[in-house]
């Protein structure tokens, strides 16, 4: 009888797990996602009062549904889905806080605004919890994007709440595809971060004394 080589036994077995591994789609291997982003408010109510302080725009506070990058849909309102091979440019909240805190920058009304930092020592700070970032599909057509934003804004150094906000907006997509449902959130994104800027800055100009003295200082 002839002896068959060790490497001629390994050779289809290699040729086996190559055909396994081809039939197979490893994980990060498929196609990637479509990247999103949205923008920051430019426009606001021509009396804006302006604010001589330092601002800092906390992370929001969202759950763990809300927690990532992809983007959520609703089909009824105890589920909670995203959309395939679809995601934002970074997480929910961690994209809502660079856009207010642009938002901020583009009202040109405000010294200074910022996120987190052990750096900076601020005379207020804006605490945001994002309740609602979602499209909804309630079986009129294209769906409905629905935003909504808790703020609290806290005064330092005494970390008094000055004050609390809502504000949420609903816009109907203009199609299914998702390019459409992203300008919804567009939309509706842009207007609550405008209340917001605008809430914010006639909020902290009246949590001042009229002299411009800083509390505790």
């Amino acid at each position: 009888m002839t002896a068959v080589s060790p490497r001629c036994r390994v050779l289809p077995l290699l040729l086996m797990v190559g055909l396994l591994l081809g039939a197979c789609q490893l994980p990060g291997s498929g196609e990637p996602p479509n990247l999103y982003t949205l923008t920051p408010k430019s426009t606001f109510v021509p009396d804006l009062p302006g604010l001589n302080r330092q601002l800092v725009v906390e992370r929001p506070i969202a759950s763990a549904g809300l927690s990532t990058g992809r983007i959520a849909l609703q089909r009824s309102p105890v589920s909670l889905e995203y959309y395939a091979n679809a995601s934002w440019t970074d997480t929910a909240p961690a994209m809502v806080q660079t856009l207010l805190i642009e938002s901020f920058e583009n009202s040109g009304k405000i010294v200074s605004v910022a996120r987190e930092s052990a750096t900076l020592r601020p005379d207020l700070i804006l605490r945001p919890e994002l309740r609602e970032f979602q499209a909804e599909y309630d079986g009129s057509g294209p769906p409905l994007v629905r935003v909504r934003i808790n703020v609290r804004l806290i005064r330092m150094p005494d970390r008094a709440t000055v004050n609390g906000y809502t504000a949420e907006q609903t816009v109907r997509a203009d199609g299914t595809d998702l390019q459409s449902i992203v300008l919804a959130f567009d939309e509706a994104l842009g207007s609550v971060m405008r209340r917001i800027v605008e809430w914010t800055l006639g909020a902290a100009d009246e949590s001042f004394p009229t002299d411009g003295s800083r509390s505790g200082s």
